[in-house]
């Protein structure tokens, strides 16, 4: 019966009202950057819809591990991909400015892409080899300016809430650029709203940061050592995962 009356929540209130609370999102966003506030409007309105977006749909959120991050620093976050409500988690409740490294087709959402692309975020194109390089010195060029980044490794999301194998990439601009990585382990996302659903699932959340990691002695040209270093973050992350997503 609740899970009857939470679908008709979803559909009839939830959706209607996270369509219209993206759509002033992107645009204030749009807006917001082009008048040269991008600092602010790059992320404030994307937190402030995204805590919103887990408020309305009811799901209980636990973050932990704030306190190893530095406010003053630069970072590439990591996280394992759950689903769509990942997206959520981060950007609402890590607290301090990302810039996403984001699949080309999320461009193409009407004013979601428009909205990424005045706030800075990175579309990484896997076309060609030349045009995912070009992707990943967009990504370095965003660390240079003082950002932090953040992407998921795994590079889609999952379809039974296990993790696959890290990819480099996102441990190249670490090193190439000397920053630490911060794994991040998420959990829930996958019972909210798996790949393969449109229907809401009401189920916790939870985020924890774990402490950082130095790429100190690491150089991007050596390939062995920066798989090692995404295996190891890798097993970071799981190791605080829920039993039932190892």
């Amino acid at each position: 019966m609740l899970k009857f009356v939470y679908n008709i929540y979803t559909w009839l209130f939830f959706v209607p009202v996270f369509l219209v609370l993206t759509l002033l999102t992107a645009l204030t966003v749009i807006v917001g950057c082009l008048l040269g506030g991008d600092r602010v409007f790059s992320y404030y309105p994307g937190m402030i819809w995204s805590r919103l977006t887990c408020f309305l749909a009811l799901c209980p959120v636990k973050v932990s591990g704030r306190e190893h991050i530095s406010k003053n620093q630069s970072y590439v976050f990591v996280a394992n991909h759950q689903g769509a409500f990942d997206i959520f988690l981060i950007y609402g409740f890590l607290g301090v400015p990302i810039k996403w490294v984001m699949k080309m087709g999320l461009g193409k959402i009407p004013f979601v892409g428009a909205a990424c692309r005045a706030a800075g975020f990175i579309f990484v194109d896997n076309s060609t080899p030349k045009a995912a390089a070009k992707s990943v010195l967009d990504a370095e060029h965003s660390l240079r300016n003082g950002a932090s980044i953040a992407i998921f490794p795994e590079g889609s999301r999952t379809y039974d809430g296990k993790m696959i194998r890290f990819k480099k990439g996102a441990y190249q601009m670490a090193t190439d650029q000397h920053l630490s990585i911060i794994p991040i382990t998420l959990n829930g996302p996958f019972d909210v709203l798996p790949i393969d659903s449109f229907n809401l699932r009401r189920h916790r959340m939870e985020m924890i940061i774990h402490p950082p990691v130095s790429t100190a002695g690491i150089s991007s040209s050596q390939k062995k050592e920066l798989q090692q270093l995404a295996d190891a973050t890798q097993a970071t992350i799981s190791s605080t995962l829920w039993d039932k997503y190892k």
